[in-house]
């Protein structure tokens, strides 16, 4: 699954507002919208995000 599929995913699911995920996940607000305009993170950054989304749903 790609990582903005992922997202969009986890945002439905935990009803967070894509602000809030940029910054807790990597600290950038704007992460999410970039994405959605076509940015395209670095692999690091990918792994950063996964890591978040993976440790979030062991807590919920």
């Amino acid at each position: 699954m790609e990582l903005l599929e992922q997202i969009e995913t986890y945002l439905v699911r935990t009803k967070t507002p894509p602000s809030k995920f940029g910054r807790m996940a990597v600290g950038d607000p704007r992460f999410v919208e970039d994405l959605r305009s076509g940015r395209r993170p670095r692999r690091l950054t990918q792994e950063r995000v996964k890591l978040y989304i993976t440790a979030s749903d062991a807590n919920w």
